[in-house]
């Protein structure tokens, strides 16, 4: 049985689907770009605290489904420029344990929501 997971302290969804949900104990959440739930605002200064937003986003997807980036077993990360790759790396890097990491795609895309830098989505399990 699915239980859709929702919360204020991340952005609303785009289109028609939700932040997360939860299927027994597994949470698949939705791709998060940088927007600041909060204003509302893009937060598009530079690729560091872009990605920092959406890691942000996405730590209170998993927070309100009661879990935390140590259950995060599968990342894709979405990239409209690859040059940015390291850049966001190490932002990313910065919210596991490398040794416990999840497994992880990045790759480059054309374009993305809002035509934002960087989108990640995430797999969590209980």
């Amino acid at each position: 049985m699915k239980k859709i997971i929702t919360t204020d302290k991340a952005p609303a969804p785009l289109g028609p689907y939700n932040q997360a949900t939860l299927v027994d104990n597994t949470l698949y959440m939705s791709g998060q770009i940088a927007i600041n739930p909060a204003t509302g605002a893009m937060v598009l200064d530079n690729i560091k605290d872009e990605t920092k937003q959406v890691m942000s986003n996405l730590k209170e997807v998993l927070a309100a489904a009661d879990m935390t980036f140590e259950h995060v077993v599968k990342t894709s990360i979405f990239l409209s420029d690859m040059h940015n790759f390291a850049q966001v790396n190490e932002v990313y890097g910065g919210y596991f344990d490398e040794a416990t990491a999840p497994a992880r795609e990045t790759v480059e895309v054309a374009n993305l929501p809002k035509f934002v830098n960087v989108e990640i989505s995430m797999i969590a399990v209980k």
